[in-house]
């Protein structure tokens, strides 16, 4: 029972990664780079954890100061 529920669970994060990728992938500008994520080691998703840290915090300094941090409606 325990490995029908957890092959079950896998089965459904493999496609919610996929339907992730297809998301990623079909939206201008993204970064590809980003599709398999959870194939990097520990090192290399903080170091890119660590700059979009930077890029959020830079982008609510802009508001903050009134600008707009994206061209997107306001959230």
């Amino acid at each position: 029972m325990v490995f029908l529920i957890q092959n079950t669970q896998n089965k459904d994060g493999e496609a919610i990664q996929i339907k992730l990728d297809e998301l990623i992938g079909s939206h201008q500008g993204a970064h590809n780079a980003l599709l398999d994520l959870e194939e990097l080691t520990e090192e290399q998703l903080k170091q890119i954890k660590d700059r979009y840290e930077k890029l959020a915090e830079a982008a609510r300094q802009e508001l903050s100061r009134g600008l707009k941090d994206t061209k997107s409606t306001e959230v």
